[in-house]
């Protein structure tokens, strides 16, 4: 088993009339549904926006631009009966191909292969049974005027 560590992240809100871009998935430890922004790991020499750029590059086959740094959330949970401790760079963003914010969901690859849809959604889709990771992001969204 590995040794813990702190991962470095990096997100990115996209946004639209109140609603935010989310990946919503299940943890079957505590039986309910998580949504998280498009993102990932931060690779060694890379700065939090370049991993930006290329995680949604990766993930959604989509170019970005005008990234500006919403903040940053430290994170500590347990997902699926795992500890995890995260330092998160948030960033606003935008797809230069405007159609993305006239689709229901856009579809995307995580780097194992594995398929998945992002979705838009309003704060009415977030609750205590059904968060916005990481803890914080809510808040500082709805601080910036993002989430409706």
């Amino acid at each position: 088993m590995a040794a813990p560590r702190i991962r470095a992240l990096a997100l990115c809100i996209f946004h639209r009339n109140g609603q935010i871009l989310v990946h919503q998935f299940y943890d079957s430890t505590k039986h309910h549904h998580l949504y998280r922004p498009i993102g990932g790991g931060i690779e060694f020499g890379e700065t939090s926006a370049e991993a930006i750029v290329r995680e949604v590059q990766e993930e959604l086959e989509q170019p970005i631009h005008s990234l500006r740094l919403l903040g940053t959330l430290e994170s500590i949970f347990i997902y699926a009966g795992n500890p995890g401790h995260e330092i998160v760079q948030v960033y606003d963003g935008q797809f230069e191909d405007q159609r993305l914010y006239e689709l229901p969901h856009i579809d995307g690859e995580e780097s194992n292969g594995a398929a998945f849809k992002v979705s838009w959604q309003d704060s009415s889709s977030f609750s205590a049974d059904s968060p916005l990771v990481p803890e914080g992001l809510y808040d500082l969204l709805k601080g910036a005027g993002l989430l409706k």
